[in-house]
């Protein structure tokens, strides 16, 4: 969101409906290192080789790959809610069964039950959220990036106390959760509707033909390949209890969310997506041989691994950012070919690896996994030039052209320079803008300039997951009116629909760039009202448009009925 004040209502106020799909959430998200604390007692108490049990990754990214192929086919058609509770009752019923198996064989096969039901589920649930959220689109956001945090954290640390009871702890431990929140969902959630164009079953795959989404998709499938050798296979070579592989893997854990969550937006906006990326894709892979290396030094394999969570947290969020700006299809489109892609590496590293080691030894699946996300670094810089030019480009949606003449200002105010610079207004679909327009029309009346309005769309990436509401039509409606009411002022005055991929900072920086185009005289925006919480997740969007702006910028406080500021008294 842009331009005019955002709700300061606490992001954690929230019906009851998006505490349960929020706690569905942390479940979910726990998911990524819960079984890792009891790959090896599984191995042993089940007399299953280590590629046995790899397969417990192998079998549960795998579906999950091809299951993203299907998940936006079904969720158009069957609607957000319904594909939710699909995702929960699959998830309920296959890690239940996985718990109650008695063979590893079992096991896997249960696992990749799980992994449709964790794709279907994490396709809906930010929408889901969005959709109940009272405090707005910020407010949803910053809700689920707590989940997503809380749950990363978690996982290793619950699989660890669980499995220390007994391995089949965490299965049962992740049924009864979901069961919790599969009945919360079913209760409090209202049915949402279908989305007015199904998305075709293909469309996925027909996306991979364009070169900047299917460079990304590669680049993704070497990283995978490399993180989930470290994240699978490295709990063999430690040679540690459950308790303490939990325990290690949640250190790991908190530098994931942390690093997803605040430091890669400011990593982004400070080097840019592709440096962030290359120098992040070199610092794993150097981390990755010095696992390959020192594989037997038990302390080294710990700290290596530990740290490796802040360059996967900071990958995830960039990498999943760079899809979305060099990718020409429809965002959720993207996300489905792009997770396609990368789940495939995921998925069979952790199997590869094993049996390399058991050919070879333990160091040369880290040297494979330290070569393929090097590989990954030059299959990046093939799609170098569209990463750059989609970043630093001006990315228009529509324009909105207010029919006007000059002759009305020239009544009002005197003569119309030549080439006046316009004033640029920031306007919101979410609050009401007329004391913002109010503002704006004074300073145009009296600088006898045109007005610009511009809105932002934002597509928020968070993590691994995008954001993907359609704000078009209300952005459209809103814009049409804003245009309505100057122009039948007697104002000249011109619209502009932009879209960012990213975050708030980032909107503000875009703002300032589009006013610096335009060569505005000044800005006028609402005040901020922002929740003290959303300055821990995210840049604060008036700092950033004050901080880059190289025009005048002025603030519009809120006015009760009747009292409109002007900002030229």
């Amino acid at each position: 969101m842009s331009g005019s004040a955002r709700s300061a209502i606490s992001p954690f106020r929230q019906p009851k409906a998006v505490w349960a799909v929020a706690f569905a959430c942390v479940v979910s998200f726990m998911g990524i290192g819960l079984v890792d604390p009891i790959l090896p007692a599984l191995s042993k108490q089940l007399r299953a080789s280590p590629s046995s049990v790899e397969l417990l990754f192998t079998s549960y990214l795998v579906v999950t790959a091809l299951a993203m192929l299907v998940t936006g086919w079904v969720s158009t058609r069957i609607g957000g809610k319904r594909t939710l509770v699909a995702g929960l009752v699959l998830i309920v019923a296959f890690s239940a069964a996985a718990g109650a198996s008695g063979t590893i064989g079992g096991i896997i096969g249960f696992r990749a039950g799980w992994g449709l039901g964790n794709a279907l589920f994490i396709a809906t649930s930010l929408a889901v959220i969005m959709g109940a959220a009272s405090g707005g689109f910020s407010g949803a956001i910053i809700l689920y990036e707590s989940a997503l945090g809380i749950g990363i954290a978690l996982g290793p640390l619950v699989g660890g106390e669980l499995g220390g009871i007994s391995w089949r702890g965490p299965f049962f431990g992740v049924t009864v959760l979901m069961a919790v929140a599969l009945v919360a969902t079913l209760v409090l959630v209202e049915p949402t509707p279908k989305p007015s164009h199904p998305s075709s079953l293909t469309a996925p795959i027909e996306a991979l033909k364009h070169r900047g989404l299917a460079t990304m998709s590669v680049t993704a499938l070497g990283y995978n390949w490399g993180f989930f050798t470290l994240l699978a296979f490295t709990p063999f070579q430690m040679h540690l209890g459950i308790h303490e592989l939990g325990y290690v893997f949640t250190a790991w854990g908190v530098l994931v969310a942390i690093f997803a969550v605040f430091v890669a937006p400011r990593a982004q906006a400070r080097l840019g997506t592709p440096l962030s990326l290359y120098i992040n894709l070199g610092l794993l892979a150097l981390d990755l041989l010095v696992i390959a290396a020192f594989t037997t030094s038990r302390t080294t394999l710990i700290v290596a691994v530990i740290i490796s969570g802040a360059f996967v947290g900071l990958n995830n969020t960039l990498t999943t950012q760079a899809v979305m700006l060099v990718s020409p299809v429809e965002k959720p489109v993207a996300s489905a070919a792009y997770g396609f892609v990368r789940f495939i590496g995921g998925g069979l590293a952790p199997y590869v690896a094993s049996k390399v080691a058991a050919a070879v030894n333990v160091h040369v699946p880290f040297y494979i996994g330290a070569a393929t996300v090097a590989a990954a670094i030059v299959v990046l810089s093939t799609g170098h030039s569209l990463l750059t030019a989609a970043e630093g480009g001006e990315q228009e949606i529509d324009s909105w052209l207010g029919a006007s003449t000059s002759e009305a200002i020239s009544s009002a105010v005197g003569p119309k320079p030549l080439e006046a610079r316009p004033v640029l207004v920031a306007i919101d679909v979410t609050v009401d803008s007329t004391d913002v327009l109010a503002a704006a029309r004074a300073l145009a009346e009296t600088l006898a300039c045109p007005v610009e309005v511009v809105h932002v769309i934002e597509v928020d990436v968070l993590a691994e997951t995008v954001d993907d509401r359609d704000e078009n039509t209300d952005s459209g409606a809103v814009m049409n009116a804003a245009i309505t009411s100057l122009t039948n002022m007697g104002l000249s005055a011109q619209g502009h629909l932009l879209r960012v991929i990213g975050t708030h900072g980032q909107t503000g920086r875009r703002i300032a760039a589009f006013a610096d185009k335009i060569r505005a005289r000044t800005i006028v925006i609402g005040a901020p009202r922002d929740a003290e919480i959303a300055a821990l997740f995210d840049a604060d969007f008036s700092g950033e448009l004050l901080r880059h702006a190289k025009c005048d910028v002025h603030v519009i406080a809120d006015q009760p009925a009747g009292r409109i500021s002007d900002p030229a008294a």
